[in-house]
């Protein structure tokens, strides 16, 4: 469904369970820069009233979500740690040249969006299966469904956005780019890399 060219590595949970303080860290903070971006798209298209509409609904939902990861991190005894560079998104946001039109812009910006959270979903949904933890499993199973429509509501404004040849294009040459980017992460305790 996700159209994913690579798929995480099992191995991954592992890391991740010797490290559950780091990841939940990441995590929160992954929710707050969803949360970000929703807003930064209001801000940057008002006019947009569809796409508006649909981001306040949906910073509202990832600052939810961000409050869910911090009361996991609180009913463990810890506090949010502090914000790390993501460097999956750094490095997939090098993939479409600068430039070009606003609308041009949107649709990157869109297509981005879309990819981070397939990629959110595809990681949710091997934590829900893999993690030892059976509230953390319980957890990302509930995620995983919330980013499965996040994604798919990201590619349909970029095909209302720009032409639908075009955009299917970009995002299968995304796929591929994010692809490569995958062989060299998931290595750490970090949500994407």
């Amino acid at each position: 469904m996700l159209g994913l060219k690579l798929p995480t590595d099992p191995r991954w949970v592992n890391i991740v369970e010797k490290n559950i303080e780091e990841i939940l860290t990441d995590h929160a903070y992954c929710e707050q820069k969803a949360a970000s971006m929703a807003i930064s798209l209001i801000i940057g298209f008002p006019e947009k009233s569809d796409l508006v509409k649909e981001m306040i609904s949906l910073s509202r939902e990832e600052m939810g979500h961000f409050n869910m990861v911090h009361e996991k991190i609180l009913e463990r005894g810890w506090s949010l740690g502090r914000e790390r560079k993501d460097e999956y998104v750094i490095e997939l946001k090098k993939f479409f040249p600068k430039g070009g039109s606003r609308e041009t812009h949107l649709v990157h910006k869109l297509l981005y969006a879309a990819m981070i959270e397939a990629r959110s979903c595809e990681r949710f949904r091997l934590l829900s299966e893999e993690i030892s933890d059976p509230d953390l499993a319980e957890f990302y199973r509930k995620l995983m469904v919330s980013e499965a429509n996040h994604y798919t509501m990201f590619l349909k404004f970029a095909r209302k956005y720009g032409t639908r040849e075009e955009v299917d294009q970009k995002w299968q040459d995304l796929l591929l780019h994010e692809a490569e980017l995958m062989k060299h992460l998931g290595k750490k305790e970090t949500m994407h890399g």
